[in-house]
């Protein structure tokens, strides 16, 4: 939309030399009116933009250009792996937010006589008390970890096709980010019950900080909140998994899909 001063149009003659019936020359008064002032025209020619924008056709694969559908339809379960990483994170998104109504990201008890932790109450809570809970934390799991295996056998694809070769090296990189992500995504999310097994899991992921060259104290430090497991370990596991990783996967996701609308589905020879 611009910001550029209006011409000085003479509407209402010009509304004069048309011949228009009762209804059209008052929804066409109304709209001139409301133009000069809110400058509706403006926003409808905006608005006829992004719609032809989002209805343009995607690019031919190779199967449609060169007419090769008797031939490579076995391929074809393998290019929905993609949909499919996209819908379970979906399912993913929506059951944790649910979960989150109930979670509480508190170490309080671990020390008392090895009382559980309010953590590991309140998924108790979850589990047992909410109504469909066990049901919401089941999906959400099942979704996680459908997810990881749809995006590991997507690259797959993607490497034994030869889709990552020039010009879509990009979108490759982007993938590879994609599933380091979603491997930290589902770490956070083990260790969040903060049970046996999740304490542990998060010991080792400390271990492995620390085995890194150069900044492995550093890395420690920041992602874990020190070398030894405690509050800050879990707020910091919990921030990660619900305030930042879904933001940033979420845009890593409508970026590598809008180059694939671009370049269009790279399909084996």
């Amino acid at each position: 939309m611009s910001l550029k001063k209006q011409d000085e149009m003479d509407h209402n003659a010009w509304l004069k030399k048309q011949d228009l019936t009762v209804i059209e020359t008052a929804f066409l008064t109304t709209l001139i009116w409301l133009d000069k002032r809110l400058r509706i025209v403006d926003y409808l020619e905006l608005l006829e933009t992004m719609y032809y924008r989002a209805n343009l056709q995607m690019p031919k694969s190779h199967t449609e250009q060169y007419d090769l559908d008797n031939k490579f339809w076995y391929w074809y379960p393998l290019y929905s792996l993609g949909s499919l990483s996209i819908i379970a994170y979906l399912v993913a998104a929506i059951t944790g937010a649910l979960l989150g109504f109930y979670y509480s990201p508190s170490t309080a008890g671990a020390a008392a006589q090895g009382d559980p932790t309010a953590a590991y109450d309140s998924l108790v809570l979850i589990m047992t008390d909410v109504q469909f809970g066990f049901m919401l934390r089941s999906i959400h799991k099942w979704a996680a970890q459908f997810m990881t295996a749809a995006v590991f056998l997507h690259m797959l694809r993607v490497y034994f096709t030869g889709a990552y070769k020039e010009p879509r090296e990009v979108n490759w990189v982007l993938g590879v980010v994609l599933i380091a992500l979603t491997l930290f995504f589902g770490f956070s999310g083990y260790v969040l019950p903060w049970k046996q097994l999740s304490y542990w899991a998060a010991q080792i992921g400390v271990e492995m900080a620390l085995a890194t060259p150069i900044v492995g104290e550093w890395a420690a430090q920041l992602v874990f909140g020190g070398f030894t497991l405690g509050q800050a370990t879990l707020v910091r596991m919990y921030i990660l998994h619900v305030f930042v990783l879904p933001f940033v996967v979420t845009g890593l996701i409508a970026l590598h899909v809008g180059i694939v609308w671009v370049q269009g589905i790279a399909e084996p020879h």
